[in-house]
C-alpha cells in the first residue's frame, strides 16, 4: 500500500483540539489515543488492528503525520491507567483527569449530533485504546 493509499484519521474536530493533538504527536508527547466503540460502530467502520498505519489530517484536511498503531485493545473506560492517560500527550496528570476530558468529548453536542444521541458514559463503557508510533511527519509544505 503506497503511502497516498493510507486511510485517513481526524482527532476530534476540527480546531484548536484537533491542532494541538496534531502538534502533540508531532512533538513526542502523544503516542495514545482512544475512540468510543460506539462511534465506530455507528459509522459501519471495523476497529483498528495493530500494525495499521494512518495519515493523520490536520484541521484543514492536509496529511500531517503517518502512524503506525502498535497496540489496540478494546476495554471498559475502567481499565484506563495512569500510564496511557499520560500517554495521550494532552498533559493529564493521571486517568482521572483523562476519563473527566474523554467522558465530556463523548458526551459533547459533535458527538451527539454524529450518534443521533447523547451516548450513555460511565466506567463500563467500551473505548478503543491505541498505542502508535510515528513512522514519518508529511510534507505538508509541498515544493
Amino acid at each position: 500500500m503506497g503511502h497516498d493509499d493510507l486511510p485517513t484519521l481526524e482527532l476530534a474536530f476540527p480546531g484548536p483540539e484537533r491542532d494541538r493533538g496534531v502538534a502533540a504527536i508531532l512533538s513526542g508527547q502523544k503516542t495514545a489515543l482512544t475512540g468510543l466503540l460506539e462511534i465506530y460502530e455507528h459509522a459501519g467502520e471495523a476497529v483498528p488492528v495493530t500494525g495499521q498505519r494512518f495519515r493523520v489530517l490536520d484541521s484543514e484536511g492536509r496529511p500531517a503525520v503517518t502512524i503506525e498503531l502498535v497496540d489496540v485493545r478494546v476495554v471498559p473506560m475502567k481499565e484506563i491507567d495512569d500510564d496511557f492517560a499520560r500517554a495521550e500527550g494532552r498533559g493529564y496528570s493521571d486517568v482521572a483527569e483523562w476519563r473527566a476530558a474523554h467522558e465530556e468529548f463523548f458526551r459533547s453536542e459533535g458527538v451527539s449530533e454524529y450518534l443521533g444521541r447523547t451516548p450513555v458514559i460511565d466506567g463500563d463503557t467500551p473505548v478503543v485504546a491505541e498505542r502508535f508510533r510515528v513512522v514519518e511527519p508529511d510534507d505538508s509544505e509541498g515544493p
